[in-house]
């Protein structure tokens, strides 16, 4: 597995030159494929029963910057003929990243779509935003932390946001464990010709406006069956796929296999994570027979459980070998972007049909003192188009946050609306109670 964007390096004292750090192949793949009409972010929102206090959350969040110096990056500016996009690590942050909206009815709304429709910029570091976001009539807040998904992925963004709560509440965090990963097994089995097109997930009534749309929605974690072989993971891929299918076959759209594609993180959780784009991705199949009408949920769970501990253990590039021969540095990267930008539109008949990202249950107490813990964590993913819809759980408290994120140039208000209460039916079919 390649490692390079795994790796933090310290910020420079002040007054020397800013460390360069090449883009990871990560990075540059998301730089190339960049589209203003649908911005590449991830957006998490936490819940905190009291509320802040804005001074001391300010400095509370940037010695968290601090403390992970990596985040502190910025995109260098380069000539035409460079051949690789790099990053500048700076000493400080380019002005003040929290951000405290006046209060309002309707704030929160206003801040999930600023944070669907307005990327950080790349240019200044760090290329995210915090917005404090309170409405009339509330005793607690909602953090909205906004990220610029070529710089970092949720779990970085989560760390950042955990340190900040440790240094707010003036207590450090107990140890967090690594991920545990299974022992290498067979190869995954094969679901389909890999030659044959996957599914894309149909189109509803879209409207005209580009750009993202989400729901959130709070569920309960399905309980498994004692000595159960698969995990909540599993179940979700379950429900992931029953939900695509069953939507497909709504729409009218022809049977194919699907490929859900699922990020796997082995980066530690503690205070000495690497910040950056760390998670590999990896795809799980199904053929149209396993989630056809009738579908036999238990066995679909036990074959499916062995499929992700199979691709979980395989070492893989980040984005595949594919990937990482477009962003070798070997052609200056506006040819590099072109290339990628034209091989993605070739394979988008084999882009895999959506996107499962599990963050399971979150390992911080994020505590932020007299403003108190966190009570609900919302993440989301970027459902840019082809896949155009992606799935994103956390689960804090024994329940399950889930957002649905989807684009609007394929589905609309009332297909995702819909969408989620399949998700929700199709989850808890898989509940040990159920099966």
């Amino acid at each position: 597995m390649a490692t390079e964007h795994r790796v933090d390096v310290p910020s420079p004292p002040r007054g020397r030159a800013p460390i360069r750090v090449p883009f990871a192949v990560p990075d540059e793949i998301a730089r190339h494929c960049a589209d203003a009409r649908e911005p590449n972010t991830v957006h998490i929102e936490l819940h905190l029963p009291g509320r802040v206090r804005p001074d001391r959350l300010r400095v509370a969040f940037h010695q968290a910057l601090a403390r992970h110096p990596r985040a502190l990056m910025r995109e260098r500016h380069h000539g035409p003929l460079a051949r690789r996009y790099e990053w500048e690590l700076t000493d400080r942050a380019h002005g003040d990243v929290v951000l405290f909206p006046p209060p309002e009815h309707g704030a929160l709304a206003l801040a999930r779509q600023r944070s669907l429709a307005e990327a950080p910029s790349l240019l200044s570091a760090p290329p995210l935003r915090l917005e404090v976001v309170e409405e009339p009539g509330s005793e607690g807040c909602v953090l909205v932390l906004t990220v610029h998904h070529t710089a970092l992925d949720g779990p970085a963004a989560l760390r950042l946001i955990a340190t900040a709560s440790e240094v707010y509440g003036g207590r450090p965090a107990a140890p967090v464990p690594p991920p545990l990963r299974p022992p290498a097994g067979p190869a995954p089995e094969r679901t389909g010709r890999r030659a044959a097109a996957v599914a894309r997930v149909a189109a509803g009534t879209p409207g005209t406006a580009p750009g993202n749309a989400m729901l959130v929605t709070e569920l309960p974690v399905p309980r498994r069956a004692s000595g159960a072989s698969y995990t909540v993971n599993d179940q979700l891929m379950v429900a992931t796929a029953l939900t695509i299918a069953d939507w497909n076959r709504r729409q009218g759209a022809r049977e194919r296999p699907l490929r859900v594609t699922m990020p796997v993180d082995d980066r530690t959780r503690g205070p000495a994570m690497p910040i950056g784009n760390g998670t590999r991705l990896v795809e799980v199949g199904f053929a149209p027979a396993e989630v056809g009408p009738g579908a036999d949920v238990g066995t679909l769970l036990r074959s499916t459980a062995e499929r992700t501990r199979a691709l979980k253990a395989l070492e893989r590039p980040p984005l595949g070998r594919g990937a990482a021969m477009l962003a070798a540095p070997v052609l200056p990267v506006a040819a590099r972007r072109a290339l990628t930008r034209g091989a993605r539109r070739l394979a988008a008949p084999w882009t895999s049909t959506t996107l499962l990202s599990n963050l399971g249950r979150i390992p911080y107490p994020l505590d932020f003192g007299d403003a108190g813990r966190a009570s609900a964590v919302w993440v989301s993913a970027p459902a840019a188009l082809p896949r155009g819809l992606t799935f994103t759980t956390a689960s804090t408290g024994g329940r399950l946050h889930l957002v649905l994120r989807w684009s609007r140039t394929l589905l609309g208000d009332e297909d995702g609306r819909r969408l989620n209460r399949m998700f929700a039916a199709r989850l808890a079919a898989t509940d040990a109670e159920a099966l």
